[in-house]
């Protein structure tokens, strides 16, 4: 693990690279939706195909993931509340409201985080990182402000959209609340992905279809590259909860919201606005705040 003195800048670094991966996944959901993918069939076949590339990675490197009953719940459970709801959520909202939208509202999670931790007695009130955090999400309420008075998108899908941040939260404090003793994160990792794979894939009960497409070699493509993606962001993420903390760790979501509006722009023609480019500063103001106050004090 990093020395004290490099930790903040460690955690940083980390932070901004999660977030901008999985700003990324916004955009992969809307490519794979226009080359055929229906999104909850998306979402199940790229968790499980990340979580057995992060356990084969785990295993060669003797960090296999531990199978008490204990662990099996903390699987299910961080499961259900970081990835079946959330990804199902947010996967089926973005071709009704926006990959810019939908990245955005990623940005709401440390607010509840860091209002439940508090509730929770599991961190103290700082004044700087709760300035940081209002900051921030000043320029998010805006936006989606915004976009509920727009008129351009169905209200129940902006709902929807803005219910994932609520579910990102309780599985950010459930994650560190009942860290299974002795485990590394990446022996937790691959767990918690197989595990909301496993839950989503009871969905199929319902009606839900989850039938690959591989009528294109685009379609094949973009579901290795999610498979990937979604391999390296979970096992970044649970070195970063680690190193730095649960509130802390929630700011991937701000950094996650910037980029992924980003590269809706840039890369798929969505229109920008000016709400969105002082949404954008408002974020960065309050990751920087939050998330250098935050490293300093797991530090000490």
């Amino acid at each position: 693990m990093a020395g004290t003195q490099h930790r903040p800048i460690l955690a940083l670094a980390l932070l901004f690279t999660v977030g901008a991966l999985m700003g990324l996944t916004s955009i992969l959901v809307k490519l794979a939706g226009n080359a055929g993918w229906q999104p909850m069939a998306y979402l199940l076949w790229g968790l499980l195909g990340g979580g057995l590339l992060l356990l084969l990675f785990a295993w060669a490197r003797g960090e296999r993931p531990g199978m008490s009953l204990t662990q099996q719940r903390y699987y299910l459970a961080s499961g259900l509340l970081s990835i079946a709801v959330p990804n199902g959520l947010l996967f089926s909202s973005i071709g009704h409201v926006g990959a810019g939208f939908a990245s955005m509202c990623l940005a709401f999670p440390p607010l509840f985080t860091y209002l439940l931790a508090l509730a929770l007695r599991m961190e103290a009130l700082s004044r700087i990182r709760l300035v940081g955090i209002c900051i921030g999400l000043s320029g998010s309420l805006l936006l989606a402000l915004g976009k509920l008075h727009g008129g351009d998108s169905p209200g129940l899908w902006v709902v929807a959209a803005l219910c994932v941040p609520v579910f990102l939260a309780l599985g950010n404090i459930y994650r560190a609340r009942y860290w299974p003793s002795g485990a590394t994160p990446l022996s937790l990792a691959p767990g918690m992905l197989l595990g909301g794979a496993l839950l989503l894939g009871l969905t199929a009960l319902f009606g839900v279809g989850f039938s690959p497409n591989l009528n294109s070699p685009l379609a094949v493509g973009l579901i290795l590259v999610q498979m990937l993606l979604f391999a390296a962001v979970y096992a970044l993420f649970f070195i970063l909860q680690k190193l730095a903390g649960t509130v802390f760790l929630s700011q991937i979501g701000s950094v996650a919201a910037i980029t992924g509006a980003a590269m809706a722009i840039g890369l798929l023609g969505e229109q920008g606005s000016l709400s969105l480019a002082l949404a954008a500063l408002c974020i960065v103001i309050g990751v920087l705040l939050v998330a250098w106050r935050g490293a300093q004090e797991k530090a000490q």
